[in-house]
């Protein structure tokens, strides 16, 4: 089994989808089919005012502006006491994501939110979808729905959500029909008369037939070798974006999409699909937004960026380089990804993140060490990309070998998510780490992220400057500088649980003005040696404070003197 499918399949959950290729490419069809099953439902505008532009302004796209934070609203917050997350609940709580108001600082501060799957499933993840055009009916209406997105715009809050557009559930009405062999549907997926006898067990029997089924037999592939299922998601695709008015989708597992005989991933026909794909969606939006989820190689992840197939995808290397960094207390990992990796993306067009539902939460990976998880976000806002941040993890949040528990809002019964025994049992580490204990203390995991995210929100150079990497003389020790034209910001974390004082920063070349500066603290008020810039920016053995205290951050504006 290749190695994307092999990892995939040792998520927590049976959450993407694998597909395969044909030989020749797929064009995009018109939209000109409708969904026989089921029929889309109308549309119910609404006039509000939003904070969010209609097109990205300046040549750049909003989303370089954007911090998103994924969310699974079966665990996020219970409204109706039925022990299941809702949309109204969501709702309710939007206003601890985004408040909509700059002058405030009680909230978050994110700026775009990531939904896991929201359509009817008969699973508790949702990847395993029934209907395209409806809304999982335990999570509210689709006019609840709407109501969520009006409310997240008005906050200046995007909204996106998981387009599983590789498989469908064994209970879609599209599979169910497809079982007869003379039906319309039966060309939808593939099957096959006998065992194809591949490797990998793929193929599963069915009355007396066999079905492709890449991750598991309750999830069958689309076939889109068969352009009725291209047009029928270019259908989909159009609902959500022009009649409901999300801004985007992730795509889920795209690598596999189109098989071509036995070779399930990275086909040509794969690429091919979503070239158009990314073309048809911009016709229908054009500053809607996709990010595809490859979990592979970033030399196998950027020619979809690269090549117009999505706008951004996920960038894995530099999570998992991040998390070993801070494990090895040693910044090798993460510098030699960040160069021979990462820079291989057009600038800032990939998604960064620390975990999301299918790896274990931060806490679980570094030890359970709250200041070491600190370190850690600090060091994941300062870099390029696009932020993709998992509820929770602001508050610290572990798992106890679950992926979804409940979030955790109080140190009260069942987390504060309901007032019922949630659908599933909140972490036991709750009454310490939750919204309300948090939100008081200077020094919690919660106030740390609050802060990391204003200074990213109001600081352009940490949202898309150059990136600079420095020399510290000392490998427990990260430094990078961004840089636009009005302002430059230098970050500097201890990877490490001692203190470092042998360090000095270095740096051959930046775009750093030759002369002195004086530097401000963002973080605090530690008082920091003047910084001298040579010729064409250059920096040499810069020591801005004595000794860095273990995983502290010091994060510094630069200012001419």
């Amino acid at each position: 089994m290749n190695k994307f499918i092999v990892m995939l399949a040792l998520s927590m959950v049976a959450c993407t989808s694998l597909g395969n290729n044909q030989t020749p490419p797929l064009s995009i069809a018109t939209l000109s089919n409708p969904s026989p099953v089921p029929t889309p439902i109308p549309p119910t505008k609404t006039a509000i005012h939003s904070l969010i532009p209609t097109l990205p302004t300046a040549n750049k796209p909003w989303w370089n502006d954007t911090i998103f934070y994924e969310i699974d609203v079966r665990s996020f917050y219970d409204s109706n006491s039925d022990g299941i997350g809702d949309f109204p609940g969501l709702i309710e709580k939007l206003d601890y994501l985004n408040d909509g108001d700059p002058n405030t600082n009680s909230d978050l501060g994110i700026t775009g939110i990531w939904l896991k799957p929201i359509h009817p499933s008969p699973s508790t993840h949702g990847y395993d979808v029934t209907d395209y055009y409806a809304v999982n009916p335990e999570y509210g209406t689709i006019d609840d729905f709407r109501r969520l997105l009006d409310e997240a715009h008005q906050r200046g809050i995007r909204v996106i959500i998981d387009l599983v557009i590789n498989h469908t559930s064994n209970q879609h009405p599209w599979f169910i029909q497809s079982q007869e062999t003379n039906s319309p549907y039966r060309n939808w997926y593939l099957w096959a008369d006998i065992d194809p006898g591949w490797n990998d067990p793929v193929w599963h029997p069915l009355n007396d037939d066999y079905y492709y089924a890449v991750f598991w037999e309750g999830m069958p592939d689309l076939n889109y070798k068969n352009p009725d299922v291209t047009a029928e998601m270019e259908n989909v695709t159009r609902f959500w974006l022009a009649d409901v008015g999300i801004d985007g989708f992730r795509l889920d597992a795209i690598p596999g999409l189109i098989e071509v005989g036995s070779v399930t991933v990275d086909t040509k026909a794969s690429h091919d699909w979503f070239a158009n794909y990314f073309q048809f969606y911009k016709g229908i939006k054009p500053d809607a937004m996709t990010i595809g989820e490859v979990w592979q190689e970033d030399a196998k992840v950027v020619p979809w960026v690269v090549n117009q197939q999505v706008d951004l995808a996920f960038e894995f290397d530099l999570a998992f380089a991040t998390l070993a960094s801070f494990n090895e207390g040693n910044s090798a990992r993460i510098l030699n990804t960040l160069k021979s990796g990462t820079s291989q993306f057009p600038k800032g067009q990939y998604g960064t993140f620390l975990a999301n539902h299918d790896m274990h939460r931060v806490m679980d990976q570094i030890g359970g060490n709250p200041e070491k998880a600190k370190a850690a976000a600090s060091l994941y806002f300062s870099l390029p990309g696009v932020p993709f941040m998992y509820y929770g993890e602001e508050l610290g949040m572990s798992e106890d070998g679950l992926l979804r528990v409940p979030m955790q809002w109080s140190g009260e019964r069942y987390a504060g998510f309901s007032d019922v025994t949630p659908w599933e049992t909140p972490d036991r580490d709750y009454p310490i780490f939750n919204v309300a204990a948090e939100t008081g203390d200077p020094k919690s995991i919660l106030s740390h992220y609050r802060n990391l995210i204003s200074l990213r929100n109001s600081h352009p150079a940490l949202q898309t400057g150059e990136l600079f990497l420095l020399s510290t003389f000392n490998q427990g020790l990260f430094a990078c500088l961004r840089t636009t034209a009005d302002e430059s910001v230098l970050v500097i974390v201890n990877l490490t649980n001692a203190p470092i004082r042998d360090h000095k920063l270095s740096l051959t070349a930046s775009a750093l003005p030759q002369g002195e500066y004086a530097p401000v603290s963002l973080l605090d008020e530690t008082p920091l040696a003047t910084l001298t810039v040579l010729d064409k920016g250059r920096l040499w053995n810069y020591v801005p404070v004595a000794e860095i205290p273990p995983y502290a951050t010091i994060m510094i504006q630069l200012k001419s003197k």
